[in-house]
């Protein structure tokens, strides 16, 4: 499969989103948890350059290849914590937006806030909605795994 066209964006684009990822860092959420959301975020969606990348960046940051191939299966596996899990169950909620779709309960959104400060969970939501964003583009251009990212 050939990519449709160049991944190329407009400066502008790229600067804002340079000032998103300063933002989501500065949430001080740990960048290995951001990786997992990255992640899962994109296999919900099929994004392969993303699952590439995110699964790339996380081994930088020191993730194993047991938690990273488990992401995907991550409620019946015992590899992550309780606030990594509620990190993964708001991404996908927050994913899964499709016509009738839960959404984020307020089961959900407890759960999170329960793990982290206002700081934290706008850092996660960046990271969801960006992640997101990528997602449908490269989707929408067939962008390829490991061409571009």
């Amino acid at each position: 499969m050939e990519a449709r066209m160049k991944a190329a964006m407009n400066p502008d684009l790229g600067t804002a989103i340079q000032h998103i990822y300063k933002a989501i860092a500065a949430g001080g959420v740990d960048h290995r948890l951001l990786s997992l959301v990255h992640l899962r975020a994109s296999q919900i969606n099929g994004c392969s350059p993303c699952v590439f990348a995110s699964i790339d960046a996380a081994k930088k940051a020191g993730e194993t290849d047991e938690r990273l191939h488990n992401v995907v299966a991550w409620r019946e596996t015992p590899f992550y914590s309780a606030e990594e899990r509620a990190a993964l169950e708001l991404t996908e909620a927050a994913t899964r937006i499709q016509d009738g779709a839960v959404g984020v309960t307020d089961e959900i959104w407890d759960a999170a806030a329960d793990h982290f400060d206002e700081a934290q969970l706008s850092a996660i939501i960046l990271e969801i909605a960006t992640t997101n964003f990528f997602n449908r583009i490269n989707r929408t251009i067939r962008e390829q795994a490991g061409k571009t990212w």
